[in-house]
């Protein structure tokens, strides 16, 4: 049972960051933007039954958890803490899991899984770690000719600077390297 060791705002102010002592999961994100979405995960499912929570996404040893602007976050922090302290800590999970999670694009050519390569390394080195030191992340979704669609999750997801002035400054940074890229959030 994850014991929480930080509660951080986010620059959105709907979100709030746990930083947890245990990890939840080894390497694999989960990402929720409503309760549907949600059903076949206890943790996500039992945030998702508090009123007022609108998105749970969680990686290793943090979770972030949006809500819809209505409540009180002192209020809220407790109540979405019962269910985090009560979640089991990650079970091991065998290296294939961890490799065909990240493996999104398989049917890209060699040449453009090569240059998706270089772009996830990029944005792994300056970009990610950012997000996610403010509770969120980002999910490259595909690579199509010149154009990247990427999907902001947890706190980034509805952030308001995440599809302007973020979303800008990701396709400036890419551009050093592929310099006809667009990218789209989806």
């Amino acid at each position: 049972m994850p014991k929480i060791a930080e509660i951080e705002d986010t620059p959105n102010p709907n979100a709030v960051k746990f930083t947890l002592k245990e990890p939840l999961t080894w390497g694999i994100t989960r990402s929720y933007e409503n309760a549907g979405q949600a059903k076949d995960d206890a943790l996500a499912t039992a945030l998702f039954d508090i009123e007022h929570v609108s998105n749970v996404f969680y990686v290793d040893r943090w979770l972030t958890v949006t809500q819809d602007g209505e409540a009180d976050w002192p209020e809220l922090v407790r109540k979405v803490a019962e269910p985090i302290r009560a979640a089991p800590a990650a079970d091991a999970q065998t290296a294939a899991t961890v490799a065909a999670a990240a493996t999104a694009n398989a049917d890209l050519s060699p040449a453009d899984q090569q240059r998706l390569d270089a772009i996830n390394t990029l944005l792994d080195e300056q970009i990610r770690p950012y997000l996610q030191n403010d509770g969120g992340d980002l999910h490259v979704v595909g690579l199509d000719g010149n154009q990247l669609s990427v999907h902001y999750q947890g706190a980034c997801g509805t952030c308001p600077s995440s599809i302007s002035g973020t979303l800008r400054g990701i396709e400036n940074l890419l551009k050093s390297i592929e310099p006809d890229i667009e990218v789209v959030a989806v």
